[in-house]
């Protein structure tokens, strides 16, 4: 009897820059690897996340989505109302994570014991972004596969590549080269008659801004309200290699996500104002479906509603704008090299710092890495 051990070697991407960089990481340093990269997507991700996972694709190869693999006679188990309905109309909390649950770890599990049963793997390897400057963590193990099986390994932690090292693989891996908007704002970085590197003035760039906002809104039907503001952030991270999403929210994952901050529910509604909608309809939807009690993305008496008159608006920006400029101040202090270059400090990179949380902010690792 040949009693040979097969090894299935998976990595999850979230859309988020940890499980992206370790995938470009793997392919880079180990490529006799026979790694399976899936991305299981819910129905409700960010557009950009959806745009990252494809532009991944062409630096690692092929992306399966285990949800494709298992459920290809049964689309609407894909479907994050049907699962909803199944929850008799509660929505997912912090408290209660089944859309994780549901929608990612339940396809990754039905995914891999198919994988085990038709081609005879008897071991599984997961890679997880998990960071050597992270505090410490586990990956996470599932209900039907379990650490006689499956083995959790975190290469960033074991070679100490912290989040400075993540940007810096994104960086090299220039995914949004192409990205018109990004060739659009590198050329105002080229003297175009001489091809010599320039400076470009604010002028000049609030100028390009706003053509790519007129640009934005003739695409999407004036439907979308981006500032010029705002779309630069989006633009210089694409232009560093990041999702263009790390220019305004902190982490991927749904759009109506409930571990994001005020601020960044704001910049939802900027950006993508019909999935902001969709998220107050949900709202209403369980006020209405449910008689003993109403749910809010933002907690108990806080409905997505409160956010929107131009008081509330102008308090949530000052408020974050205020602890924002004194979490600055605090990482000048930490500097003891007074001649060291002083780095750019981006709010979306440092947003759990901003409101004293630990990274990632309690949110599933599986959705946001």
């Amino acid at each position: 009897m040949d009693n040979k051990e097969k090894t299935l070697h998976v990595l999850g991407l979230s859309g988020g820059k940890d499980s992206a960089a370790l995938a470009m990481y793997m392919r880079d340093n180990y490529p006799d690897l026979d790694i399976q990269y899936y991305f299981t997507d819910t129905g409700k991700e960010l557009p950009e996340v959806i745009d990252f996972v494809n532009k991944l694709a062409g630096y690692v190869g092929k992306i399966v989505d285990p949800y494709e693999e298992v459920y290809t006679s049964n689309r609407e188990k894909k479907d994050f109302d049907y699962h909803l309905r199944k929850h008799k109309n509660y929505l997912p909390s912090p408290q209660a994570r089944w859309c994780t649950i549901q929608m990612k770890l339940v396809p990754f599990e039905k995914w891999i014991n198919l994988k085990m049963e038709k081609e005879g793997y008897t071991k599984v390897i997961s890679y997880v972004g998990i960071r050597a400057d992270e505090p410490s963590r586990e990956g996470f193990l599932t209900n039907t596969i379990n650490s006689e099986y499956l083995t959790i390994k975190m290469p960033f932690r074991e070679d100490g590549l912290n989040r400075e090292d993540v940007f810096d693989i994104l960086k090299k891996a220039d995914c949004f080269a192409d990205d018109e908007e990004v060739v659009s704002y590198r050329q105002l970085f080229v003297n175009q008659k001489t091809g010599e590197p320039k400076d470009p003035t604010d002028d000049e760039i609030e100028e390009l801004m706003v053509s790519l906002v007129k640009q934005r809104n003739e695409d999407n039907n004036n439907r979308s309200n981006v500032s010029t503001e705002l779309l630069r952030k989006i633009v210089e991270a694409k232009d560093s290699g990041k999702p263009g999403y790390y220019g305004w929210r902190s982490r991927s994952g749904c759009t109506f996500c409930f571990y994001q901050q005020k601020i960044e529910w704001l910049r939802l509604k900027e950006i993508y104002p019909e999935a902001f909608e969709e998220a107050k309809n949900y709202e209403k939807t369980v006020e209405e479906a449910r008689a003993d009690g109403t749910f809010y993305w933002l907690g108990k008496g806080t409905p997505l509603s409160s956010l929107e008159s131009p008081e509330r608006k102008a308090q949530i920006e000052q408020h974050h704008l205020k602890k924002f400029e004194r979490l600055k101040k605090k990482l000048d202090r930490r500097r003891p090299n007074l001649l060291q270059i002083k780095v750019k400090v981006i709010d979306t990179d440092v947003m759990d710092d901003i409101y004293d949380e630990v990274e990632g902010g309690g949110a599933c690792v599986t959705c946001y890495k």
